[in-house]
C-alpha cells in the first residue's frame, strides 16, 4: 500500500470511529433533512444535534476551506466521508439550496468581504434560500427575465415577479436573477442578488399542484430593497454566475454533489413491490415475462447510472461541476419517471387512489409521487434543454 493509499485507510477509520460516537441513532434511517428555513423548527432532538455536530466538524459542507465553515477535504477524503455515513444509515445533516447552490457559487464569484460574510452561516444551516430565476414570461428563456432592479445609491429597489419559487413560504433569503440594465442586449442586463424575504416589498403565494402538495410559490417584489453588496459577481454579469449555479442544482439532480453531503433516497424495492402486486411463481419469479424484461432493464440502468455517478465524482478536477451533470440530469429524470410509472401501473387500480378507504397509505404516496415526478424532467431546465447543452459542450455541434 503506498502512502497516499495508506493515508486515506487511516482518515476512513478515523471517520467510521468519530460516526460511531457522534451519530445519534435518531439521525440514522428515513426522516427529517434541515435545509435552514428559521421558520421551520427542527422537529427532533436527534436530527438538531447532528446539525450541531456535523457544522462543528465542518462535514455539513466537507470540501469548504477551514475558514469559511468546511473541513477542506480532498475529494477522494469526501467520497470516503459519504461512503461511511451511507454505511452506517445516517441521513444528511443538511441540505437546501444555501450548501448547493447559493454557497458553492459564492465561493466561485463571491469577494473575500462576500465569502466572508456568507459562507460560515451557510455551513451551520443558519437561515432557508430560496431560487428566484423563472418569471411568467421568462422560464426555458431564462435571459428574458424582468424583474426590475433600480440603483437607489446603497441599495437596489425591486420591482417585478419570480415564480415557480421553490418552498417560497419558509424561505428567509432568496438569490434571484434580476435586470439591472434594459439599455443592452438581454444576456448583458441580468444581475445575480441576494434578498431578504422578510421585508414589507416580498410577498408570496403558494401554487397548488396536481399532486397535492405545493412546493412552489409566487413571489412579487414591490419596492422591496436588497444591498448593492450583495451582488454576486459583477453587475450585469449574471448571465454567466447565474448560468453557473445551474450547473451546480443539476449536479444535485443527478447526484454528484460537490459541496454537502448527497441525500440517500430510500426507496421500497421495485421487485418487491412487483410482486407482491403481479404475482410471482414458486421461488419469487414474476410471472409475467414482459414485466421481468421491464424491471430488468430499469435495475439495469439504475445500477448503470449509479456507476458512472460515482466515475464522474472520480474524474472531477475541480469543486465545480462539470457539463456530464446535463448527461446525468437527462438520464436521471428519465430513470425517475420510468420507476414511478412501473410503481404506479404495477399497482393496478390501487395506484390510481386519491383519498378514503380501499387505499394503504403507501398506495396514495405512490399516486402523488407519480404525479410529481412528471416535473422531473422540467426543474432544474428541462431536458430539451439539456440535450441542447450536450450537443453543444460535449459533442461540439455547432449553435
Amino acid at each position: 500500500m503506498n502512502e497516499a493509499a495508506a493515508d486515506l485507510q487511516s482518515f476512513r477509520e478515523e471517520t467510521r470511529s468519530w460516526l460511531a460516537e457522534n451519530c445519534p441513532a435518531g439521525a440514522k434511517g428515513p426522516g427529517e433533512i434541515p435545509w435552514g428555513s428559521k421558520k421551520l423548527e427542527i422537529a427532533d432532538a436527534d436530527t438538531a444535534r447532528w446539525l450541531e455536530v456535523m457544522a462543528g466538524k465542518g462535514w455539513t459542507v466537507p470540501t469548504w476551506p477551514n475558514e469559511y465553515g468546511g473541513a477542506g477535504l480532498s475529494k477522494q477524503e469526501f467520497m470516503v466521508l459519504q461512503d461511511e455515513i451511507r454505511r452506517i444509515g445516517a441521513r444528511a445533516p443538511l441540505t437546501g439550496r444555501g450548501i448547493n447552490y447559493i454557497g458553492p457559487t459564492i465561493l466561485e464569484f463571491g469577494t473575500p468581504e462576500q465569502k466572508s460574510k456568507w459562507l460560515a452561516r451557510l455551513a451551520r444551516g443558519d437561515g432557508g434560500w430560496c431560487m428566484g430565476y423563472s418569471e411568467p414570461a421568462a422560464g426555458s428563456d431564462l435571459a428574458n427575465v424582468q424583474l426590475k432592479a433600480e440603483d437607489q445609491g446603497d441599495v437596489y429597489l425591486l420591482n417585478g415577479m419570480k415564480t415557480w419559487t421553490s418552498d417560497g413560504i419558509y424561505g428567509d433569503w432568496i438569490f434571484c436573477l434580476v435586470r439591472t440594465d434594459r439599455e443592452v442586449p438581454k444576456h448583458e442586463g441580468i444581475s445575480l442578488i441576494l434578498v431578504d424575504m422578510d421585508q414589507p416589498g416580498v410577498r408570496v403565494r403558494p401554487i397548488s399542484l396536481i399532486s397535492g402538495s405545493s412546493p412552489f410559490c409566487e413571489t412579487s417584489f414591490e419596492d422591496a430593497t436588497a444591498e448593492k453588496d450583495d451582488v454576486i459577481g459583477p453587475v450585469n454579469s449574471g448571465w454567466s454566475v447565474g448560468k453557473r449555479l445551474l450547473q451546480y442544482e443539476r449536479s444535485i439532480h443527478a447526484g454528484v454533489n460537490t459541496s454537502g453531503i448527497q441525500r440517500q433516497e430510500r426507496e421500497a424495492s421495485l421487485v418487491d413491490i412487483v410482486r407482491q402486486y403481479h404475482g410471482a411463481e414458486e421461488g419469487g419469479r414474476i410471472s409475467d415475462s414482459s414485466v421481468r424484461d421491464r424491471l430488468i432493464r430499469l435495475e439495469m440502468g439504475s445500477r448503470s447510472y449509479q456507476l458512472t455517478q460515482r466515475r464522474v465524482m472520480a474524474e472531477t478536477q475541480a469543486r465545480a461541476p462539470s457539463t456530464a451533470t446535463s448527461i446525468l440530469k437527462v438520464t436521471g429524470a428519465r430513470l425517475t419517471q420510468g420507476r414511478t410509472e412501473m410503481h404506479q401501473q404495477s399497482l393496478g387500480v390501487q395506484g390510481i387512489g386519491w383519498e378514503g378507504p380501499g387505499f394503504s397509505r403507501r398506495e396514495l404516496e405512490a399516486t402523488r409521487t407519480w404525479l410529481s415526478t412528471r416535473a422531473a424532467s422540467i426543474y432544474g431546465g428541462t431536458s430539451e434543454i439539456q440535450l441542447n447543452i450536450i450537443a453543444k459542450r460535449v459533442l461540439g455541434l455547432p449553435d
